[in-house]
């Protein structure tokens, strides 16, 4: 940390009174930090003690009697920003573009990697348009810092707890000591659903959001690979530059793209659910609704990774993912051996919080050596981190 040059934005949030602890950490590493805050943030914290901790003037307007704060060189001079804590209110400006405080001006302004720690009550944590926030500005490439389980300003326990001091310090390390172990490869994310029509207005799909998909394509970016990211309808999108992404619908068109970039990967990581089957004719005009039932035959769409497990190289390192509800450790080891995979990703439908529709995954991974590891849930960016170290040590 000797040297580094790091921005703490502070904003309004009780969750401000642990700043003083990461800033004394982060100096006494030979960290130099420069503190902005937000006019809302000095009710929480004061500036004189940041100041003095971090031995440089702390901001908080964009101007002072005849002095201006000169946001855009602020926002070249840093290595890494770190916003914390992140308000609700500071969240949506971020996402939206808002630009109302020297926060702001310099957030918009930084050339840097942004991280970022939330810190609210649960259920504005919990709220649909705070979720969607926090996917937008991951979608321009910052990194979250998920919001832990604890005691609240409120007085309830839930989620919404700004990470504690220690653990911000160790993920502004982690962004410093990236080996990029991965340097120089080529890899191959499949993510999202698969939507196999009906008619021109209805079809068949899944709830898979893409989200741990992405969270891996963006995990394997981080370590220096590029990443060819072929996306199922998804809402969400990733803006990572080593991320090319391809967008698809059906089971047939990810198969396509998958084969053509598959050769050319020395990574493989199919996490997509893609359908296991399609209707077997397709109307041109939308199914008017009759008396009696509807019978759609279906047909079994092709399967991605024993194709790739076919025809993958010795070097080429392949993994898949399974979902099962029942037999999961059976079934993961049977799909393993059957597809040519080298590991195999259990998610288990019984694990409460994991899966579709979840912040959070909990996963237990399979891999050719006969080897077992089982994780706890966890954050899909964190998993994202635990997958990538796998292929790590399968590739090397």
């Amino acid at each position: 940390m000797k040297g580094k040059k790091i921005i703490i934005g502070i904003s309004g949030s009780i969750a401000a009174y642990k700043m003083p602890m990461l800033l004394r950490l982060l100096v006494k590493a030979g960290a130099e930090v420069k503190v902005v805050m937000t006019p809302a943030a000095v009710e929480f914290v004061s500036p004189l003690v940041l100041s003095t901790l971090s031995k440089h003037k702390v901001l908080v307007q964009l101007s002072e009697n005849d002095s201006w704060a000169n946001h855009v060189m602020l926002g070249r001079w840093a290595d890494i920003m770190l916003i914390a804590p992140a308000s609700c209110n500071t969240i949506a400006k971020m996402a939206s573009g808002l630009c109302d405080n020297l926060l702001m001006s310099v957030y918009l302004s930084a050339t840097c990697p942004i991280i970022v720690a939330p810190a609210m009550d649960e259920d504005m944590y919990h709220h649909a348009s705070l979720k969607r926030n926090l996917n937008t500005i991951q979608s321009f490439g910052n990194t979250i810092v998920e919001a832990e389980l604890g005691e609240l300003a409120s007085g309830l326990i839930g989620y919404g707890r700004m990470a504690e001091p220690e653990k911000l310090f160790e993920s502004l390390v982690n962004f410093f000591n990236q080996t990029q172990q991965l340097q120089g490869k080529k890899a191959l994310v499949t993510a999202g659903p698969t939507y196999e029509n009906l008619d021109p207005v209805r079809f068949i799909g899944n709830q898979s959001s893409g989200k741990m998909g992405i969270a891996i394509a963006e995990a394997l970016a981080n370590e220096g690979c590029k990443v060819t990211l072929v996306l199922g309808p998804s809402s969400l999108s990733i803006t990572h530059p080593l991320v090319k992404i391809i967008k698809v619908r059906s089971a047939a068109e990810m198969f396509d793209a998958a084969s053509a970039e598959f050769e050319n990967s020395d990574i493989a990581v199919m996490s997509a659910a893609v359908a296991d089957y399609t209707p077997k004719i397709v109307s041109d005009t939308k199914i008017k609704k009759k008396e009696g039932e509807v019978v759609i035959e279906l047909t079994k769409t092709k399967d991605i990774l024993k194709h790739l497990g076919g025809i993958k190289r010795t070097q080429q390192i392949l993994i898949g993912f399974a979902l099962e509800s029942n037999n999961e450790e059976e079934y993961a080891l049977k799909k393993l051996k059957e597809k040519n995979a080298d590991a195999i990703i259990l998610n288990s439908l019984n694990d409460v919080g994991a899966g579709f529709l979840h912040e959070t995954n909990k996963i237990t991974i399979f891999d050719k050596l006969g080897n077992k590891q089982a994780f706890d849930l966890k954050s899909k960016e964190e998993v994202a981190k635990d997958i990538v170290q796998k292929i790590i040590e399968l590739h090397v």
